[in-house]
């Protein structure tokens, strides 16, 4: 969000509901609207819309609720259309949020109706609050009405060059994804969206965009700003591109929408073709912008250990201690049957241990208590909570991986936005129990697919590591192996070399 571009009260009103969610709903925002003061309460209660009313009629969402198909992003730009028409760019208020929840949401306009506050009655409402007047003044002068402009041809010339954009943004896309990241699982869902494009544009074109080009006129192709010209980062690139994309399947989708004669019949499935091919690309945005992320934070840390008091032969310190200077990069506390109290105090410990050594420290399945300890991150598996649930605890600077058995598990986890994944057992394990087990063949899928950090486990040990690394996997969690030898720091290291020597 650009500074400044809010009132006070409407950055506090943003600020009590996650507005940049795509699961946002809008009746966090009318929820907090009523919840403080300010023009948009007002307004609600001249009506007689109290939040006792309201609790009756329309009570606060839950977790639980469906999330909204497209969360706050059209309220938010309704709201700001509504301010410029008032000479207030630069500045929404509350009550340019409340008329946009009127105008975008069904449930929440058929209830302001209710209290004779419609969408297009608000807009007087709201001009007597702000004191600033956004209908025209009437005149006695008559104007003839100018030629109708050719508005099929500026259609399709907006249709084209945004077309061209999407085409283009999503062809830098793919070249970073296959030839930087080498990640053929984002690189085929890249290609995809370009064919979803494809089929959304071909009941519009048909030869027409091309007829209706016109470069040598378009005023944009001599306008541009210093940031256009620079990029600090690969991250940046992909930023600035899949930004590009989405502006323009949004400009593609709401042309679509146009019911003119020029119009093939057709247009409206193209609509929401472009619409879903949005939000995919949103899911996309996210997956590679967390594998960029995610492998620059675990670069290096190719040796992950779970432990655990019982599990650990000489105990838990001397074991994390000795693995540590071995060459583990991150140290997972696993205990299953301590009471809550006991595991976070041991956590509380294994954090000052891993901090002295300057490796991660992760807890398993516990978020709660990876904030209390102050732990790098959460290792949660299928049956535990899921990546949204934990991001919601923990918070988006920590760690969190997810357990994966199969190579649709470790696709999905990609796009629900997990750091790491752990793909196994590979092999039987002397701390856990397995009804079946990935084996090899599922770790030879994930090497050809997955980029982002990914650990081989399972029964992983100094004896069978070569059969791992020559599968595919370069990183490895293992537990009894190191925790469970007699020389810890001389196993880690042997496992350490061994996984060095794939690089």
């Amino acid at each position: 969000m650009i500074p400044g571009e809010w009132t006070e009260s409407a950055s506090r009103a943003l600020a009590a509901v996650d507005h940049d969610s795509r699961s946002a709903d809008p009746r966090e925002l009318l929820w907090a609207l009523v919840d403080q003061e300010s023009r948009a309460s007002e307004i609600l209660a001249s009506g007689g819309l109290d939040a006792g009313t309201l609790a009756k009629r329309l009570p606060r969402p839950s977790d639980d609720d469906d999330p909204s198909p497209d969360g706050l992003e059209i309220v938010l730009q309704e709201a700001a259309r509504l301010a410029g028409l008032a000479g207030r760019a630069g500045e929404v208020g509350t009550e340019h949020l409340l008329w946009g929840l009127a105008q975008v949401d069904e449930s929440i306009g058929q209830l302001l109706a209710e209290f004779d506050l419609r969408a297009e009655s608000l807009v007087t409402v709201i001009e007597a609050a702000s004191g600033i007047e956004t209908t025209p003044l009437e005149t006695d002068e008559t104007l003839d009405p100018p030629p109708a402009p050719d508005t099929a041809t500026d259609t399709l010339r907006v249709m084209d060059a945004s077309a061209n954009r999407a085409r283009e943004g999503l062809r830098v896309v793919e070249d970073i994804t296959r030839f930087v990241l080498d990640d053929a699982h984002l690189t085929s869902l890249v290609k995809q969206l370009r064919h979803d494009l494809t089929t959304a544009l071909e009941p519009l074109d048909g030869g027409r965009f091309l007829s209706a080009r016109d470069t040598s006129s378009d005023v944009g192709t001599s306008i541009t700003t210093d940031q256009e010209n620079r990029r600090h980062s690969l991250h940046d690139v992909l930023d600035a591109n899949l930004g590009r994309v989405q502006e323009s399947l949004r400009t593609l989708e709401e042309l679509a929408k146009l019911d003119t004669d020029e119009m093939p019949t057709n247009v409206p499935s193209a609509a929401a073709l472009f619409e879903r091919t949005r939000y995919d690309l949103y899911t996309l945005h996210k997956a590679l912008a967390g594998t960029l992320q995610a492998r620059r934070r675990l670069d290096g840390r190719m040796l992950y250990l779970l432990a655990g008091e019982s599990s650990c032969q000489g105990g838990i310190g001397p074991a994390i201690r000795a693995a540590t200077a071995g060459g583990v990069g991150i140290v997972q506390l696993r205990e299953k049957s301590l009471e809550d109290a006991v595991l976070l105090e041991l956590a509380r410990r294994v954090r000052r241990w891993t901090r002295e050594a300057g490796v991660l420290f992760v807890i398993n399945d516990r978020p709660d208590l990876a904030l209390l300890s102050d732990a790098d991150g959460v290792h949660v598996g299928q049956e535990e909570l899921d990546v949204r649930s934990v991001r919601r605890i923990v918070g988006p600077g920590r760690l969190v991986g997810v357990s994966t058995h199969s190579i649709d598990q470790a696709r999905q986890a990609v796009l629900d936005g997990a750091d790491y994944l752990g793909v196994g057992p590979v092999f039987p394990s002397q701390t856990k129990s397995f009804d079946s087990f990935a084996g090899l063949d599922t770790i030879r899928a994930v090497a050809r697919e997955i980029t982002l950090p990914w650990f081989a486990i399972g029964g992983i040990s100094e004896a069978n590591i070569a059969e791992v690394t020559a599968a595919g996997a370069t990183r490895v969690a293992v537990g009894a192996a190191v925790c469970g030898a007699d020389d810890p720091e001389t196993v880690a290291r042997g496992l350490h070399q061994a996984l060095a020597a794939t690089g």
